[in-house]
């Protein structure tokens, strides 16, 4: 029982994850003009699954970071054994999982977050992009909305992969934006596993967060609506 209590975060942010966040919103301020909006669409009690596009090794931190609830994120165990980020993730409540193969423990840990009333991110496209454009979506996250009774939180980043490329070991000073999305709501979720049409809600999943990611963009650049 110990070591599963470990994985379930509070329903409020801990000391470390305050003060790391209040110099990240410092530093992300001025080196990459970090801007959100719409967080309040998030709720403030209650468990939910938080579905995001994949731009950096950032996304986690800059989804996090005007949240004062805490999110837990799932992320490969291979993370887990870099010197300070591993005690980080450790202390933030990150969900390790195996890319060689599915981890039960895993999905246990994502599923008994959501039940305590907490929120869990998944990124399911499963690695970065190259060049910013919301690739396919993995399916893998269904079954964890088959098993809980949730909603979907669709999340759009833009600019964070230009800030910190693929292969890139520096920071670059690049505009970042995230914008979260309207809700699918635990209704609409449930309704869609019960007929079956899971291929269905994959796609409409999609489509929320490309359609956050093309808000995120044009914010960034407002001389691309015109």
């Amino acid at each position: 029982m110990a070591e599963e209590s470990k994985r379930l975060p509070p329903h409020r942010r801990n000391l470390v994850w305050i003060t790391f966040q209040w110099i990240l919103q410092g530093f992300f301020g001025l080196w990459l003009q970090y801007q959100s909006r719409h967080k309040e669409r998030l709720p403030a009690r209650g468990g939910g699954v938080l579905i995001s596009n994949h731009q950096s090794f950032l996304d986690p931190l800059l989804i996090g970071l005007p949240l004062k609830r805490p999110i837990s994120f799932m992320a490969r165990d291979s993370l887990f054994r870099i010197p300070l980020l591993g005690a980080l993730m450790r202390h933030t409540y990150v969900i390790p999982i195996s890319r060689r193969s599915a981890s039960s423990t895993s999905f246990r840990a994502a599923i008994e977050n959501i039940e305590n009333g907490n929120m869990v991110c998944i990124f399911p496209e499963g690695t970065r992009t190259d060049d910013g454009a919301v690739q396919r979506f993995k399916p893998g996250f269904l079954a964890l909305l088959k098993r809980t009774d949730t909603g979907i939180y669709p999340i759009g980043i833009a600019g964070a992969f230009r800030a910190l490329p693929r292969g890139a070991y520096f920071l670059h000073p690049r505009a970042v934006r995230v914008v979260y999305g309207e809700p699918i709501p635990a209704e609409t979720v449930k309704e869609y596993c019960e007929r079956g049409a899971e291929k269905e809600l994959l796609a409409l999943t999609h489509e929320r967060v490309i359609e956050c990611q093309r808000q995120a963009e044009n914010w960034l650049d407002p001389e691309s609506q015109k």
